[in-house]
């Protein structure tokens, strides 16, 4: 089974860009995590979950 992995800055930066096209307030930062996949990939290398 694949690992899952975070994503790159480049993925980020792509992603926050499509964001400020849409004329939207840039999200959280819990919100980004939970979109791109974070909190998945800490919970798959049992780290704790930061609140």
């Amino acid at each position: 089974m694949e690992q899952p992995k975070q994503p790159s800055k480049e993925e980020v930066r792509r992603w926050l860009r499509r964001e400020i096209e849409q004329h939207k307030a840039p999200p959280n930062p819990e919100q980004i995590r939970r979109e791109l996949g974070w909190d998945l990939v800490r919970l798959e290398r049992g780290a704790p979950h930061k609140r």
